[in-house]
């Protein structure tokens, strides 16, 4: 129940923030915002008004929503209205809430940062923990043979005289399999909260453009939990939510693809039920894994806003262009028509994404 509210949360929180980005680009605009709304129709409670904006909070609290003067699907027209701006103030405000997305997952990234999640460091700083993790292993390695895999967190290793690997880096292991090529090395790896030990050797051919050094075929990452300060935060959680955003788009376009060649497969699309565990598996690992799963969502929110679906803001950014090359509205029954298309396969795709998540969940 708690998880469940958990994701009620946060998914309120990054829809709220999406609307928020369109009422402020609007605002700004001076297009009239009618209504700000927390949760979907019907209506509980009038919060308050402030000029000639309302502020509500409804009964179905799943997003929130804005309600603008001359919104598409309808026929007012007047000073300050939507449809009567211009196209570049109307695509202003659609990607706003993109951008509110994009802004609101770096900041969620900066607070996981300063928190404390895992992270990958190059160069530990003074006093620093870090932990060796199995980014890669090769294929027909000795540590393949072993049963390592990526993932495993190494924590000790010694030889077979009783000499142990003291001060744990990538550069101080890989010495020290180096000095020990052909002697059997037995090493110790955490894999899911079960520690493991498995002895293996070293050997020399494992790594193909150094056939003459001893290897036993892992890549190792040296990763810290330590909490960043809110500067460094901040600066760190740009290159993760760029690589966020590349990272979703590129599984987006995987999925495309697979639909164009007629084998797609959406059984490893999380929706609304299976994001319930995946939260759960974040929140036994700590409130900053929380933040960061939260930036996460966000990222994929921006990207799947700017598909050129009808009813999404990227069909309605496709819809200006249009508009603008065509330099004449769009029929109003033909933007109802695709719109109801939109809903549709966005409907649909949910059924069988949820689906998927019953399917995980019960098996």
């Amino acid at each position: 129940m708690t998880t469940a509210l958990l994701v009620v949360g946060i998914l309120v929180l990054l829809i709220v923030v999406h609307e928020f980005g369109h009422f402020i680009a609007a605002k700004i605009s001076r297009v009239r915002v009618e209504e700000f709304g927390v949760g979907y129709p019907p209506r509980a409670f009038l919060l308050g008004k402030i000029g000639e904006t309302e502020y509500t909070f409804n009964w179905l609290p799943f997003g929130g929503f804005v309600r603008l003067f001359g919104d598409e699907g309808e026929a007012r027209h007047g000073p300050r209205s939507f449809v009567d701006a211009s196209k570049r103030v109307q695509a202003a405000i659609l990607v706003a809430g993109v951008l509110a997305n994009a802004v609101l997952a770096w900041a969620l990234f900066a607070g996981a940062l300063a928190v404390g999640i895992p992270r990958v460091v190059d160069v530990p700083r003074p006093n620093e923990h870090v932990h060796l993790v199995v980014a890669d292993v090769i294929a027909g390695s000795p540590a393949e043979a072993a049963g390592i895999t990526a993932g495993d967190e190494i924590i000790g290793a010694r030889d077979a005289g009783g000499t142990m690997l003291a001060a744990f880096s990538t550069d101080t292991f890989l010495d020290f399999i180096r000095e020990r090529g052909g002697q059997q090395i037995m090493l110790t790896y955490v894999r899911a909260g079960a520690t493991s030990t498995v002895a293996l050797r070293s050997a020399h051919g494992v790594l193909a453009d150094e056939t003459d050094r001893p290897a036993v075929g892992l890549a190792l990452v040296s990763v810290s939990n330590d909490p960043l300060s809110l500067p460094e935060a901040f600066m760190e959680s740009f290159p993760r939510t760029a690589g966020a955003f590349r990272a979703v788009a590129g599984g987006l376009w995987g999925i495309v693809r697979g639909v164009a060649r007629g084998n797609a497969n959406l059984s490893d699309v999380v929706g609304p039920v299976g994001l319930i565990g995946v939260v759960s598996d974040a929140a036994a690992h700590g409130f900053g894994n929380v933040l960061a799963l939260a930036a996460f969502i966000s990222v994929n929110l921006a990207v799947i806003n700017l598909i050129p679906i009808p009813a999404l803001d990227g069909g309605r950014l496709a819809l200006l262009a249009y508009e603008a090359t065509a330099r004449r509205r769009a029929s109003r029954f033909a933007v109802q028509l695709l719109n109801l298309c939109g809903v549709a396969l966005i409907a649909l795709l949910m059924i069988t994404v949820t689906y998927h998540d019953l399917a995980r969940l019960f098996a």
